[in-house]
C-alpha cells in the first residue's frame, strides 16, 4: 500500500518579492544656493575692504594707487605738428592732454622719455634755442610780403630727437606741383629762408616726406611711397643749393600716408607735408 506524501511537501515555495524604495530628500534643493551665497559674501567682503582702504589711506596714497591702475598708453596730440599762426608750434613744455594730468606748464613737471638725459635746465635751453630759430626765420620771411603770408605753413616743434620744421600744405598752398616732385616757386623761397637759418645751426638733418591718402597715378609702379621719398630728396637738393653741406644729411625717407597730421581725415591736404628735423 503506497504511502501518502507528507503534509506540505507537495506545495510550491512562496515567491520572493523585491521592493525598490526611492528616498527623496525633502529638507533642501541641493547645494547650488551655497555657491551663490559664497559669491555674495566674497563680494561684500571685497566691498567693505575697499571702504576700509579708503578710510585708512591718505589722499596722496590713494592717488598713487589710482596712478598704478591708470593705463600707460596716452592719447597722442592730434595737432602734433604745431598750432596755427606765424611759426606757431608746440613743445614738450606746453600743457599736455594726458589723462593722468590736469595740465602742466613750465619746465618743472615736463614729461621726459626714459632714455632722455639732462633736466629742467637743459629743457629751458632747448626752448630758448627753438625760440631763437623762430625769430631768425620770422625776420627772414618778413622781408618778402608773399613769404610773410605763407609763414603760417611753417611750424617748429621741439621733439625728443631735435627741433622739427614742418612745411604743411593746405587748400591754398602746395609745396610741390600736383602729383610731382617739382617744388613750387613759393616752396623754393621758403626752403631758401629755412636753408639760410639752418646754415647757422649745429646738428645733422633728417628729412621726411608725407602724402595724403589719395592714390597717386604716376605711372607703372608709382605710389605714395615713392612720391613721398622723391619729395624728401627734392627738398634735400634744394637745401644743398641754399648752403647746407651734403655731409650734414643723416636720413632721407618717405612714409606715404602712414603718419597723417589730421587722422580723422586722411585725404585732408594738410597731411601733405615735409618735415626737416635738426637733430641734437
Amino acid at each position: 500500500m503506497a504511502k501518502a506524501p507528507a503534509p506540505g511537501k507537495a506545495e510550491l515555495p512562496p515567491p520572493i518579492i523585491v521592493k525598490k524604495v526611492t528616498v527623496v530628500a525633502g529638507g533642501h534643493h541641493g547645494g547650488a544656493w551655497k555657491v551663490a551665497y559664497a559669491d555674495f559674501v566674497t563680494a561684500m567682503m571685497a566691498f567693505f575692504l575697499l571702504l576700509w582702504l579708503l578710510g585708512a589711506t591718505t589722499e596722496k596714497q590713494r592717488k598713487g594707487i589710482a596712478d598704478y591702475f591708470t593705463p600707460t598708453l596716452v592719447k597722442l596730440k592730434e595737432q602734433s605738428a604745431g598750432s596755427n599762426g606765424l611759426l606757431g608750434g608746440s613743445s614738450i613744455t606746453d600743457v599736455d592732454n594726458y589723462p593722468n594730468r590736469a595740465g602742466q606748464t613750465g619746465t618743472k613737471t615736463m614729461t621726459i622719455p626714459r632714455d632722455a638725459t639732462g633736466g629742467p635746465k637743459e629743457g629751458a635751453e632747448r626752448v630758448k634755442r627753438m625760440q631763437a630759430m623762430q625769430q631768425k626765420l620770422a625776420a627772414r620771411l618778413e622781408q618778402d610780403a608773399r613769404l610773410a603770408r605763407l609763414a603760417k605753413q611753417v611750424r617748429l616743434v621741439d621733439t625728443t630727437e631735435g627741433i622739427r620744421i614742418d612745411l604743411v600744405d593746405d587748400a591754398d598752398f602746395s609745396m610741390f606741383q600736383l602729383g610731382t616732385t617739382v617744388l613750387t616757386p613759393d616752396a623754393g623761397k621758403l626752403l631758401d629762408a629755412i636753408g639760410t637759418m639752418l646754415a647757422g645751426e649745429m646738428g645733422s638733418l633728417s628729412i621726411r616726406g608725407h602724402t595724403d591718402a589719395l592714390p597717386w597715378n604716376g605711372g607703372p609702379g608709382a605710389n605714395n611711397w615713392s612720391l613721398s621719398a622723391g619729395r624728401a630728396e627734392a627738398t634735400r637738393q634744394a637745401l644743398m643749393r641754399h648752403g647746407i653741406a651734403e655731409p650734414r644729411f643723416r636720413r632721407i625717407e618717405g612714409v606715404a600716408d602712414r603718419e597723417p597730421l589730421v587722422r580723422d581725415k586722411p585725404d585732408d591736404p594738410r597731411n601733405r607735408r615735409i618735415s626737416v628735423l635738426l637733430m641734437r
